[in-house]
C-alpha cells in the first residue's frame, strides 16, 4: 500500500508553497497542484491519503471538484479552506462527505488536525476496500444483487444458476467481509464504494 498523500490544490502559488512547509514540517507527504483539472489529471480511485482545497479557484471550483471526484470513485476525504466562509457551500461540502471546512488563516495546529482526521478514514476506508478486493468475480457480481435488496431465488434466476449455489456465494462474501447481515454488508459496501 502507497504511503499517504496531503493533495493541495490552491490557485494561490505563495499559499501552497507555505502549506506544503508547514505540512511537510508535520511529517506529511506532500503534492501540490494550481488547479481541480490538474489534481483530477493526477489521481487515480488507488490514490491515498487528503485533498485540501480552495473553495474558490478559476476554472473547476472546489465543490465543483469534489463532486468529480465522486463521480470518477475516487474517494478521498476532502479538507476545504475558504476566504469566504458562506454557509451553503459548507454545507454542500460537508453533504457530500468532506471532513472540515476551514478559514484559510485557521490556526496551523487546527489545520494539521483536520487533515489527520482525513487521512485517517481514508486509511479506514481503504481497509475496508480491501477487504471487498478479496471477492471473486462471481462473488462481485452477487454482492451487487444483494446490495440491491434481491432475494436468493431472484439472484440465482437472474445469473442462471441454483439457489444453493447463490447461498454458498453469499456465505463465502459475509466471510470474507467479516460482517453477518445483508444490511451490513450493503451499508459496507456502499462506504466502500463497490456493489
Amino acid at each position: 500500500m502507497t504511503e499517504p498523500v496531503v493533495h493541495v490544490v490552491d490557485d494561490d502559488r505563495s499559499f501552497v508553497r507555505a502549506l506544503a512547509r508547514l505540512l511537510t514540517a508535520n511529517g506529511f507527504e506532500v503534492q501540490a497542484f494550481g488547479s481541480g483539472d490538474e489534481l483530477l489529471a493526477a489521481i487515480s480511485a488507488d490514490s491515498r491519503g487528503c485533498v485540501v482545497m480552495d473553495l474558490d479557484m478559476p476554472g473547476l471550483d472546489g465543490l465543483q471538484v469534489q463532486d468529480a471526484l465522486a463521480a470518477r470513485s475516487i474517494r478521498l476525504p476532502v479538507v476545504f479552506l475558504s476566504g469566504r466562509g458562506d454557509i451553503p457551500s459548507s454545507v454542500h461540502a460537508m453533504r457530500q462527505g468532506a471532513v472540515d471546512f476551514l478559514e484559510k488563516r485557521a490556526a496551523a495546529e487546527v489545520l494539521v488536525a483536520a487533515i489527520r482526521r482525513a487521512i485517517d478514514s481514508d486509511g479506514a476506508h481503504s481497509g475496508l476496500r480491501e477487504r471487498f478486493a478479496r471477492l471473486s468475480a462471481r462473488e462481485r457480481e452477487i454482492l451487487g444483487h444483494v446490495v440491491r435488496g434481491r432475494m436468493n431465488k431472484q439472484i440465482a434466476a437472474d445469473l442462471g444458476i441454483h439457489e444453493r449455489t447463490v447461498k454458498l456465494h453469499r456465505s463465502a462474501i459475509t466471510a470474507k467481509v467479516g460482517v453477518r447481515s445483508a444490511a451490513e454488508l450493503a451499508t459496507l459496501a456502499r462506504e466502500a464504494g463497490v456493489g
